[in-house]
């Protein structure tokens, strides 16, 4: 050894030398060693103070140090949660993830001088915590490489909550500057404060007379706010309602238990709702406009910063309120005419380019009535124009109650008003022209003097007469200068051929109803043929009208008419006792094996006395039930169910029943099975077609085969040539009905006919 050869001094100084250093060693350690000790702790104290939590991510076996406190800032404790990077990952909100990675890898990548980014993460409770997070790579000296990812997370939920809050009030004041409608501002407050306090739900209701109105509320179920909506307020009308009577704030704890939520609990309580907090909304001038409430799904009472949002967001919703109800009141004035309180031109201007726009896009017509009083100057320069105005508004209310809800009614101009229709059947323009006409005229007192005004009216339809607004109001301005040069007290139509016609059905119109009610109409009779004998069998009775001025008026015109007026059933009650009683006086004459056929309306097939009046009929006249037949178009069969029992009372009296004009509707012969009628009548218009069209006789053929299947006689009208009598006869045709037999007749020529027609057929046979 190197100190054999030393004497005991020299190593005596040598070992002392030793302890000295191992001394200074010594202290030098437990110097370092407290120094280290201090660092730690002032390090987690520091990390404490500053609220971060500690993150280490090894790059190289991928696992992830999570410090007690990341992990109770989540709300975790300190032995939940794995140390690896799929953790962060679960925890991340998904669309932050991909971004937060790709700046991690920038960084290591060293495409980046830092590292720091904003996220939100998941807390265990569900809510989302907006984190700050800061890192530094740390690198092994051998080679400078990146080994680990060491960083911070700071909890900045308050300062980003406070950030996004005044972000949507920034929004909010924008759409109430370029003035969005109100319902989506109500919806957007709703929804700021909402996520301001989760769990929270807010509702805005304004207040319209005594009643509370539905104005915005997001996250609460549709059926709660439609049961509240149009409550009447009141001292125990729930929280808002009691809130906007009183104009004091309302803080209920528990919705389930406290009286003012008494009579309206049970709206609330199948939706979680068990608080709920009101606080009216005022305008500037302190008018209750309506309140605002917050709810949750427990029974609490606010906390200081929940009263401050409350009292805030009630403020808020106050602006809107305001501003919206103002705006309504402009518009009211601009839109409405102030004296008669119809629409104003303005608001015909804009309602007549958009009805343009949309009858255009879906190819539908309507109609434009031009109206203006009648000599109303004379009333304004001999009563005054107090007296002018009294009667405007009195023209006004008789228009709105003579014209639909549908109808668009407006003032234009002094005396002048105008009246949108959109036409849902022919002529229903003419008939509100006239209408119009009718309530105009009636008398009016003003001042102690008996009036009785008058107006003219010019109707322009579009787009036959104009396809644009310009168009359209110089065809009823010229329409109406027409009513006017004709006489006045009148309507026109821009093209004179529809006055006319629309002139021609109003006198028919008119004079219907005297004609009926005095028995003024007359029946011509055509026989029907049985084919296989050639005999008469029947004779269909069909209505006739002669009018003195108006000259032979169609069957196909009148009957509408009829229908249109309410007259169907006199007038076919008429003809069936008419009919029946020509029976009689043929039977005596002793023409005995005859029926009578008559058509009937299908209207009256849900008439539950019409089985009766046939009944009453038969017994009065003295005809048997078999003696009637009782004609109906095929429409019948699928208009109604309640058709049904109809025909089974009539077959349960036992008159027969055909089906008139078929093939030209929409036959179900199933139907036809259930209603078991007797006889099906090809329409003419396959008969007329059948020589030349060799569809049309397939048609004809197919409908006899089935309906004979079916267990139905067939009568085939509109009969003119032999060679048709001789095709529908090979085709198993029964009955036949037509020109080449008989044109209809009157009764008093039945007589002749019968004699001579046996004769006549055994010619053609």
């Amino acid at each position: 050894m190197v100190y054999i050869n030393r004497s005991k001094s020299q190593l005596l100084e040598e070992i002392q030398r030793l302890h000295t250093e191992l001394a200074a060693i010594k202290l030098m350690t437990e110097k370092r060693t407290t120094e280290l000790y201090i660092s730690e702790e002032r390090f987690s104290l520091a990390m404490r103070g500053a609220n971060d939590g500690l993150w280490d991510w090894n790059l190289e076996t991928d696992e992830v140090y999570y410090s007690p406190r990341w992990k109770s800032m989540l709300g975790y404790t300190e032995n939940e949660l794995d140390n690896n990077l799929s953790t962060w990952a679960n925890l991340v909100h998904p669309d932050d993830k991909n971004g937060v990675l790709e700046k991690a890898h920038d960084y290591l990548a060293g495409r980046a001088d830092s590292f720091e980014v904003e996220m939100r993460m998941r807390h265990k409770d569900g809510h989302e915590v907006y984190v700050l997070s800061r890192a530094f790579l740390v690198t092994r000296k051998s080679d400078n490489k990146p080994v680990r990812l060491v960083g911070t997370h700071v909890d900045i939920t308050e300062r980003k909550t406070t950030e996004l809050f005044d972000s949507k009030s920034a929004e909010i004041l924008e759409m109430i500057a370029i003035g969005r409608p109100a319902s989506d501002i109500y919806d957007a407050i709703a929804l700021m404060y909402e996520a301001r306090h989760p769990g929270m739900r807010c509702s805005m209701l304004e207040l319209e007379g005594n009643k509370l109105m539905h104005g915005g509320a997001p996250s609460l179920p549709k059926e709660y706010c439609d049961a509240v909506n149009g409550l009447e307020y009141g001292p125990s009308v729930g929280s808002c309602g009691t809130s906007t009577y009183t104009g004091k704030r309302v803080l209920v704890e528990n919705i389930e238990t406290d009286p003012k939520w008494k009579k309206i609990k049970h709206f609330a309580l199948p939706h979680g709702m068990r608080c709920c907090w009101s606080e009216p909304i005022s305008s500037s001038s302190g008018k209750i406009l309506g309140a605002f409430g917050m709810y949750y799904n427990h029974p609490a009472l606010p906390n200081e910063k929940e009263l401050k949002d409350l009292n805030a967001a009630a403020r808020l919703a106050g602006i809107v309120m305001e501003r919206d109800q103002a705006q309504k009141r402009i518009r009211k004035l601009a839109y409405t005419d102030e004296l008669t309180g119809l629409a104003s031109r303005a608001s015909f201007s804009q309602h007549i380019e958009e009805i343009t726009k949309t009858s255009a896009r879906h190819h539908h017509r309507f109609a434009l009535l031009y109206i203006d009083l009648d000599d109303f100057k004379g009333i304004n320069d001999s009563l005054g124009h107090d007296a002018g105005d009294l009667l405007l508004k009195t023209i006004a209310k008789r228009l709105v109650h003579t014209c639909r809800e549908i109808d668009f009614i407006a003032r234009v101009g002094g005396d002048e008003f105008c009246v949108l229709v959109e036409e849902v059947e022919d002529d229903y323009a003419a008939n509100i022209a006239k209408r119009c006409l009718h309530a105009i005229a009636q008398p009016i007192e003003i001042y102690s003097r008996r009036l009785t005004p008058a107006c003219s009216i010019g109707i322009a339809y579009f787009p036959d007469d104009g396809e644009n607004l310009s168009a359209l109001l110089k065809a009823g301005d010229t329409s109406l200068y027409k009513a006017k040069e004709n006489g006045k007290n009148q309507y026109t139509f821009y093209k004179m051929e529809l006055t006319q016609k629309a002139q021609y059905r109003f006198q028919v119109e008119q004079n219907l109803r005297e004609a009926i009610e005095k028995q003024q109409l007359s029946l011509v009779y055509q026989p029907q043929i049985e084919v296989s004998t050639g005999n008469i069998f029947d004779f269909e009775a069909l209505s006739r009208w002669h009018h003195p001025e108006l000259g032979q008026i169609p069957p196909i015109n009148f009957i509408a008419t009829a229908e249109k007026i309410g007259m169907i059933k006199p007038l076919t009650e008429w003809v069936l006792r008419t009919a029946c009683r020509q029976l009689v006086a043929w039977k005596k004459k002793g023409f005995h094996a005859l029926r009578m056929a008559v058509n009937i309306s299908p209207s009256l097939f849900l008439d539950k006395e019409f089985a009766s009046l046939i009944k009453r009929i038969i017994e009065e006249v003295g005809i048997t039930p078999t003696e009637l037949e009782l004609e109906v178009t095929e429409s019948i069969v699928q208009t109604d169910p309640r058709n049904l029992s109809i025909f089974q009372d009539l077959k349960d009296l036992g008159v027969s029943i055909a089906i008139d004009d078929f093939g030209t509707g929409y036959s179900s012969f199933a139907s036809l099975k259930h209603l078991k009628v007797d006889y099906l009548k090809i329409d003419k218009f396959f008969v007329d077609d059948m020589l030349i069209d060799e569809q049309a006789l397939i048609l004809i053929s197919s409908m006899i085969e089935m309906g004979r299947k079916l267990g139905h006689e067939i009568i085939a009208e509109g009969v003119e040539k032999l060679e048709q009598l001789n095709i529908l006869k090979n085709l198993g045709c029964e009955k036949v009905q037509g020109f080449l037999f008989s044109k209809p007749i009157r009764a008093d020529a039945v007589s002749k006919l019968l004699l001579s027609y046996q004769h006549e057929m055994n010619k053609i046979a």
